[in-house]
């Protein structure tokens, strides 16, 4: 049973999370979205907030900037989200210009608050759950899709409360947070995207 509990750490890891909020917007949106530029922007999602990531913890470790992928140290968090924080402007300067897909542009303006305040928290030696983080920041990202496009997504608004807790079970079981990390986690996910609800609701 705990390896079942501990495997959700894996399974909704923080680095799917754009990803998916992507997808559930192309699979919820009415849109025509022509297939070629679909793919395109899912292939350039992938190679830059999970290939570059991926990769760049391989560098930092070479660099002994990072020990283990789990982060357990608040110092080694501070290279990582810079990085993410760099690849997350860079996506949307590039990938979801604000006129083209409004939605997913917001959605990632809150990962972007997210990792920011998540970087705020590293500084000041707190460590936040990065991994509730990412579940919650895609859970209120769905609820703000639910809305906009006046969509009955309660099944899977269901599932992601279920993710949420046990994203949030994992961590505790696996001694990686304490209740306030995982509280604060929460937080840093939802407020973020709750806030850009004006810009594009």
């Amino acid at each position: 049973m705990k390896q079942v509990i501990a495997s959700f750490s894996y399974i909704f890891h923080p680095l799917w999370m754009p990803l998916l909020g992507v997808c559930s917007f192309f699979w919820v949106s009415p849109r025509y979205i022509n297939m070629p530029l679909l793919y395109a922007k899912l292939f350039a999602t992938v190679i830059m907030t999970i290939v570059i990531p991926i990769l760049s913890y391989y560098m930092f470790k070479n660099l002994r900037l990072v020990q283990s992928q789990n982060l357990s140290r608040v110092e080694e968090r501070r290279f990582p989200l810079l990085l993410q924080i760099t690849f997350i402007i860079l996506i949307l300067r590039i990938v979801f210009k604000g006129y083209e897909f409004p939605e997913i542009h917001y959605f990632f303006v809150g990962i972007l608050g997210a990792l920011l305040a998540a970087l705020f928290l590293a500084i000041a030696k707190f460590k936040t759950s990065l991994h509730v983080v990412g579940i919650s920041g895609l859970f209120m990202f769905i609820v703000g899709l639910s809305i906009h496009y006046n969509k009955n997504l309660i099944v899977l608004l269901a599932a992601l409360i279920l993710a949420v807790g046990a994203t949030a079970t994992s961590r505790l079981e696996l001694k990686a947070h304490t209740y306030p990390e995982i509280i604060v986690g929460f937080f840093v996910g939802t407020l973020p995207q709750l806030l850009t609800f004006t810009y594009w609701l």
